[in-house]
C-alpha cells in the first residue's frame, strides 16, 4: 500500500521510521510539508520518498492512503481536496470534526469522491467497546485527559492557571466535547474521536487535568450503556519532542496502516 503522510513533526517522523524496511507492507511514497520546509524535508528523507507542498501534488501522485498528522489547520487545508478526488484519508486532528459544518463538508467530499475518512484510535483504546455499547444504546460517556502541567502550555489553560507552579492535580476544563476539541487542538483531539465513536457530542462529558506529578499522558473513558458499563484507561509516554502528544498516537497510525493491508484482521 502506497501512503503519503501530511506533516513531518514528531508523529510524522515516527511513522517514517515505523514503516521503513522491505518487510513493511506499507510503502511511504511521499511526505507533504509547508513550502518553506520542502528543501529541509528532501535533505532528511531517502531519495525515493517524494516531498509535496500542495493537495494537487498529492492527488496527482494517486497514493492508496493519505495520513494527516500535522494538526487541524493542515486537515482543513488538505481534507476536502483529497477526499473529493477519491483519496482515502486517515486523520489525527479529529478535533476539527467537532465543527459540525466542517465535518459535513468532509463527508460530502468523501461521498463525491467515493473515498473513506478513517479515524484511528490515537492515544486511546476501547473504541470498539464504545461502538458495541452504542449499538445497544449508549447513555453517557465521560472522558478524562490528565497530562503533566507543562503539556498544557500554549493552551487557554496557560492564561487561566499558573501552570509552572501548580502543586496538585488541577482541573483546567470541564464541559462538552466540542469546546475541548476545538479550544485545545493539540491536546484534546481525542475528545472528538470518543464523542464520534460513542454517545455523540451531546452526551460526552470531558474533563482536562493538569497534574504536576504526572509522568505519563493518561486518558480514561467511562461509558454507561443499556447493555453494559465500560471503564478504560490508557497511560502513554509523551513524545520527547512534543509532550502534548503520546507516542501511542503514532503507533496507532502504524497499526491502522498495517491493518489495512492484512488478510487476517482483528
Amino acid at each position: 500500500m502506497n501512503v503519503v503522510i501530511i506533516g513531518l513533526g514528531a508523529i510524522g517522523r515516527m511513522i517514517v521510521d515505523g514503516v521503513a524496511g522491505d518487510e513493511s507492507p506499507v510503502r511511504l511514497a511521499g511526505v507533504a510539508v509547508r513550502p518553506a520546509r520542502a528543501e529541509e524535508a528532501r535533505a532528511e528523507l531517502v531519495s525515493d520518498i517524494a516531498v509535496f507542498t500542495s493537495p494537487e501534488e498529492i492527488v496527482a501522485a494517486r497514493p492508496d492512503m493519505v495520513v494527516e498528522c500535522a494538526g487541524q489547520a493542515a486537515l482543513r487545508q488538505y481534507g476536502e481536496a483529497l477526499l473529493s478526488s477519491g483519496l482515502d484519508l486517515m486523520v489525527v486532528a479529529t478535533g476539527a470534526l467537532a465543527d459540525g459544518d466542517y465535518r459535513a463538508r468532509l463527508l460530502a467530499a468523501a461521498e463525491k469522491g467515493g473515498a473513506r475518512l478513517h479515524v484511528p484510535a490515537g492515544a486511546t483504546a476501547g473504541l470498539d467497546g464504545l461502538g458495541a455499547l452504542k449499538a445497544g444504546g449508549l447513555d453517557k460517556v465521560t472522558y478524562v485527559s490528565t497530562k503533566p502541567s507543562h503539556a498544557w502550555k500554549g493552551t487557554p489553560a496557560e492564561q487561566a492557571f499558573d501552570l509552572e507552579n501548580l502543586s496538585e492535580s488541577t482541573v483546567i476544563y470541564e464541559g462538552r466535547a466540542e469546546a475541548a476539541a476545538l479550544d485545545y487542538p493539540q491536546n484534546a483531539n481525542l475528545a472528538a474521536t470518543i464523542a464520534l465513536a460513542g454517545a455523540g457530542f451531546d452526551n460526552t462529558f470531558v474533563r482536562l487535568v493538569a497534574d504536576p506529578h504526572a509522568v505519563t499522558n493518561c486518558g480514561r473513558i467511562e461509558a454507561e450503556g443499556k447493555f453494559g458499563h465500560m471503564i478504560m484507561e490508557m497511560r502513554g509516554q509523551p513524545m520527547a519532542s512534543n509532550p502534548k502528544t503520546s507516542a501511542v498516537t503514532a503507533l496507532s497510525l502504524i497499526y491502522a496502516l498495517n491493518k489495512e493491508t492484512g488478510r487476517f484482521v482483528i
